[in-house]
């Protein structure tokens, strides 16, 4: 029986049912649990956030309370974790060590074995804590400092800020970074999310199906697009050369990074925050990213009608945040996390294995010939 059309990239193939992410991308319109993305990013918090993403409502007072006892109370990590971290090359891919750790972390998780739905739980609160502390240990540790222990009175954004440079950040810096911690939560079954769900369908760990995650995020058709952006405007520099070098670039059929989804017909409704954001930066902080990174938007959207996407301003904000672009994927898993465990848990709900079809192409039936008759 010949097999149905295949879909390149399971594009619009509808695999599941969710309660989690919504998204319009005719209107450019992205929801959490009903919440719209920029009503979100304006009033909530990134732990009342992952409530949010993890239970399906916005918590109470005593709810989020908990919430956030739950997730600073588990931030630390054993010796034996920091042992390996030191033992890492400084020259390490940071998405390859993330990996390397967050596998390793279930070795030493005491509900590694117990795939019970608390227990899923509590590995997924545990994984939330205890990202951000690992990756800013590596951080600090590849550039011969010290490592900043966590500090349980700063909140998620300020004080993954803190571990980093060592310094209590301000408070428009760490407003921008919860804001970037919420716009990247989550995103629907993108490519990270699909693998992390496929791992666990097999009834899998946590940490096995985030360590499929982070390896599918690496890629820069995925998560990594961001470094390749703020890569282009250090090579730009000045915000008068902008139209020639993208004009150019478009010219030799180059694509320009940070451009274009798969899911939005219109622009990307976390790239309008990001680009607010970008602005405000560049008013306390100074220097021309956003100014640069606007005029390449009017650029390509001038030449190719394409529309900037959650990559492109998020480039310019994390460099104005003092933040190694070696960091902007990984921090970016540090916030996917929490969609990666609510889209596992509700996976583990409604359990099947996920084994998609393949339509065949190559050849007929044929028989076996002897080598030397070939």
């Amino acid at each position: 029986m010949a097999n149905e059309s295949a879909s390149k990239g399971l594009a619009d193939v509808v695999v599941s049912k969710t309660k989690i992410t919504s998204i319009d991308g005719q209107s450019g319109k992205l929801f959490h649990c009903g919440y719209e993305i920029s009503d979100l990013a304006q009033n909530s918090n990134f732990e009342e956030l992952s409530y949010l993403l993890f239970h399906g409502d916005l918590p109470n007072n005593s709810d989020l309370s908990s919430h956030k006892n739950l997730i600073y109370s588990n931030r630390q990590v054993s010796d034996e974790i920091i042992t390996l971290i030191r033992q890492f090359p400084s020259t390490s891919n940071t998405m390859d060590f993330l990996r390397t750790v967050v596998s390793y972390l279930a070795l030493f998780d005491e509900d590694s074995d117990n795939n019970s739905q608390e227990a899923n739980m509590n590995k997924s609160i545990r994984l939330l804590a205890q990202m951000p502390t690992v990756l800013s240990y590596f951080h600090r540790l590849r550039n011969n400092l010290e490592i900043v222990t966590p500090d349980n009175n700063l909140d998620f954004s300020s004080n993954f800020l803190y571990m980093l440079s060592g310094e209590k950040p301000d408070e428009l810096a760490s407003k921008c970074l919860d804001q970037c911690l919420i716009l990247h939560a989550d995103h629907g079954f993108n490519a990270s999310t699909f693998s992390a769900r496929v791992t666990v369908s097999t009834l899998s760990d946590v940490h096995s199906a985030i360590t499929s995650a982070i390896g599918t995020l690496k890629g820069p058709l995925h998560g990594g697009a961001n470094e390749s952006v703020l890569k282009m405007l250090h090579e730009i520099k000045d915000v008068e050369k902008a139209s020639d070098y993208i004009a150019d670039k478009l010219s030799r059929k180059e694509k320009i990074m940070g451009f274009g989804h798969r899911v939005y017909q219109t622009i990307d409704p976390r790239a309008t925050v990001l680009r607010e954001m970008s602005k405000d930066l560049q008013t306390k902080f100074g220097g021309n990213l956003y100014d640069l990174s606007y005029e390449i938007e009017k650029t390509v959207l001038e030449q190719k009608n394409l529309k900037p996407n959650v990559d492109f301003y998020a480039a310019s904000v994390y460099s104005m945040l003092n933040l190694d672009s070696s960091l902007f994927t990984p921090l970016f898993a540090c916030s996917r996390v929490s969609g990666w465990c609510a889209q596992i848990l509700e996976q583990l709900e409604d359990n099947r294995l996920i084994r998609p079809r393949a339509e065949y192409v190559g050849s007929p039936p044929r028989s076996y010939v002897e080598s030397n008759n070939r």
